[in-house]
């Protein structure tokens, strides 16, 4: 194998993007764990929590979905600024289904983090 070649950096990119999709499902759920927020509290959460920042054009259709999945539920609220907002919140099944991703991540993440143990080294030398 060629030593000298680097990876793409469109292609690191193009990776990052798909970890952070696979894993904006559990931040949604995790977000509402501690009780109802509406689209934009979700998105300020996302982003103050973690390095996920999103936009309103990925997280709605997510909500949408995880609605017709049964495991959020959302209600209309009158607001003091004079417009409804729409409050996301879990159902039974969406804690259920929160937890079970949970223990999936968590995990996974243990046995990526212990085979990553070899680039800890070089990864600290290279940060900024």
């Amino acid at each position: 194998m060629d030593e000298k070649r680097v990876l793409n950096p469109d292609s690191a990119d193009k990776w990052e993007v798909q970890l952070r999709k696979g894993s904006l499902e559990l931040a949604i759920l995790a977000a509402l764990w501690g009780g109802r927020l509406y689209g934009l509290e979700i998105l300020r959460h996302l982003e103050g929590g973690s390095d996920l920042v999103v936009s309103e054009g990925t997280v709605y259709p997510l909500l949408t979905r995880l609605r017709t999945l049964g495991l959020v539920e959302s209600e209309w609220v009158e607001s003091d600024s004079g417009h409804p907002r729409k409050y996301y919140s879990l159902t039974a099944a969406g804690r259920e289904r929160a937890l079970e991703m949970g223990r999936t991540w968590a995990r996974f993440a243990a046995s990526l983090n212990h085979l990553l143990t070899p680039l800890n080294g070089a990864v600290k030398k290279e940060k900024p």
